[in-house]
């Protein structure tokens, strides 16, 4: 049986802020319970407190049953880690802690016999080897190695042996999450925490999640802003705001409704309790008044006093939440009518050659399968086309372009190109400051003092952020921030590589407002049936390398 218990939970954070306090909550045996909130509430801080991962300084967090996680940037990773690595980093921790003796006595016996195969040396790695390996099939190794092999078969139709040193970074980020909620999934943990565990899903994985998770067993608690997974999937709703968190009984569908009755209810409770407050505090002074000059008043002065103090001690109830204001004002540009040119245009191993013309002012969604070549086809553009003008300096740098094996691709006049990457990949970023970044500037956008640099944080609701590094932000406060970077760009061509992965309801629906007043072209990959709304155009990557364009929206291709 898993289960898990949050009581009275609070969270400090470095700079002394109180991120959240109070929070209660319940998981109970195969409950499916959503974790929602504005980008920044605590949402993946509260998982890494029920994970282990964060110290619970503030209330208790009680567990039962085995415990698999999965964190936020898995789909990010873009190191030298293996489909080995990255197996065990989501095992048990005694499975992991024997994978990890076990690999290391492997290359240490390997190298000793490089040196001298009948050394001392050797032979005592051969020894440590030995029992590193017994300890691998004590703690259930063997078990594991064959659920490795069925999940490798599934998603990459290869065997662990061919697999599993595979760097992670060959694999699309919808091919990593798939790879690590089945093993999660067919595993033997019974309680399940997952961090935005649609992003990178295209559609049709986004559905197999739907269904997985409505059949499974497992308790499982998750974050995610993809309303129509949370709709078919959650059983109850625990909403992280304004400091603290409230549980919404019934599912994702009637949590809106909820949340407004709830604000109203605490409005009326807040009015209540200020007329009250203030008709105690008016018969307080009163009777001081009639005490000063009538000592027979002195001890209703008294009890009205300690009344009083007793109503402020109890505190007020909760008000509700300030809603968020974010306004991104993305302006673009005039351009040349035409705004892209592709020929004949055929992306290595990925696309057969196919022909596109995007003009001035296209909303154009790119959609398809993961691993189709969507991504790649933005990088292209993002580097100005296969044979780049020196004006179109592209946003995150030209060495992520692929090789177009065949055809042209080229930019229009005046258009200037600006990247969103679904994985946020500025390293250069990662350890300076949200004010630092841009009193400095770079190439793509002048420098603004600190006044201006707050003005400008502010209405992304970062405000709070501003001398924090961007490695530390949230997944939804780094989006927002790449796309202020891209409103400061003066880029006339929006290249998104799904930009609302990451973002709660309302920086979705500004981003959706701020494209709708842009004054350029815009291309985005996107598996967000509710963004794709947005659009005019669509582009679809087929499983069979054809491109092309379609009236509406279409997902399951095969």
């Amino acid at each position: 049986m898993g289960y898990v218990d949050v009581a009275g939970v609070g969270h400090i954070l470095p700079d002394g802020r109180e991120l959240f306090a109070e929070v209660s909550f319940r998981v109970g045996e195969g409950a499916k319970v959503a974790l929602v909130g504005p980008n920044g509430a605590g949402k993946t801080t509260l998982l890494r407190m029920v994970a282990g991962d964060l110290p619970v300084k503030t209330g208790v967090v009680a567990r039962a049953g085995g415990l698999g996680v999965m964190r936020q940037f898995i789909g990010m990773i873009g190191d030298e880690s293996t489909l080995a690595d990255l197996a065990l980093s989501l095992a048990p921790p005694a499975l992991r802690d024997a994978g990890r003796r076990l690999a290391d006595t492997e290359a240490a016996m390997r190298a000793a016999e490089v040196r001298g195969k009948y050394s001392s040396a050797a032979g005592k790695a051969q020894l440590a080897y030995a029992d590193a390996l017994a300890a691998w099939g004590e703690t259930g190794g063997y078990d594991a190695e064959v659920l490795f092999d069925t999940v490798a078969t599934i998603v990459l139709d290869l065997p662990w042996d061919a697999a599993r040193e595979r760097p992670v970074r060959t694999l699309s980020g919808g091919q990593q999450k798939r790879y690590a909620l089945e093993l999660l999934l067919r595993g033997p943990d019974e309680v399940l925490l997952l961090d935005e565990p649609d992003n990178f899903l295209d559609v049709p994985g986004k559905r197999w999640l739907e269904a997985r998770l409505r059949e499974s067993g497992k308790s499982v608690l998750y974050v995610s802003h993809d309303r129509e997974l949370l709709a078919q999937t959650a059983d109850r709703v625990v909403a992280v705001e304004g400091g603290s968190a409230w549980v919404h009984p019934g599912g994702f569908a009637s949590w809106h409704e909820a949340r407004v009755a709830r604000h109203a209810r605490l409005d009326e409770l807040r009015r209540r309790w200020d007329e009250e407050h203030q008709k105690l505090r008016e018969l307080m002074l009163m009777y001081k008044q009639k005490a000063a000059y009538n000592d027979g008043m002195a001890s209703r002065y008294q009890a009205a006093q300690t009344r009083l103090r007793k109503f402020e001690e109890a505190g007020p109830p909760p008000v509700p939440p300030k809603e968020q204001d974010i306004r991104m004002r993305l302006t673009g540009g005039r351009t040349g009518k035409r705004a892209v040119i592709a020929e004949q245009l055929e992306l290595d191993g990925l696309t057969y050659p196919f022909d596109l013309e995007l003009w001035y002012g296209d909303r154009v969604a790119v959609l398809g399968a993961n691993g189709t070549g969507k991504s790649h086809f933005l990088r292209l553009l993002a580097r100005g086309g296969t044979d780049p003008d020196p004006a179109n300096i592209p946003v995150d740098g030209a060495k992520l372009a692929p090789v177009a094996h065949g055809g042209v691709v080229r930019l229009g006049a005046r258009v200037r190109p600006g990247h969103f990457s679904q994985t946020h990949d500025r390293p250069e970023l990662m350890e300076k400051t949200l004010v630092d970044i841009l009193w400095r500037g770079d190439e793509h956008r002048a420098g603004m003092d600190r006044h201006a640099a707050m003005a400008a944080l502010s209405r992304y609701e970062l405000a709070g952020q501003g001398d924090q590094r961007f490695g530390t932000l949230s997944g939804g406060q780094q989006a927002r921030f790449l796309v202020l970077l891209l409103e400061l760009s003066g880029a006339t061509l929006l290249l998104l590589d799904e930009p609302t992965d990451n973002l709660d309801l309302a920086s979705a629906e500004a981003l959706e407002a701020g494209l709708d007043a842009f004054a350029g072209t815009v291309v985005a990959v996107t598996h967000d049936r509710w963004f794709t709304r947005s659009f005019d155009r669509f582009v679809l990557f087929r499983s069979d390398g054809e491109v092309v364009e379609t009236p509406e929206p279409v997902w399951d291709v095969g």
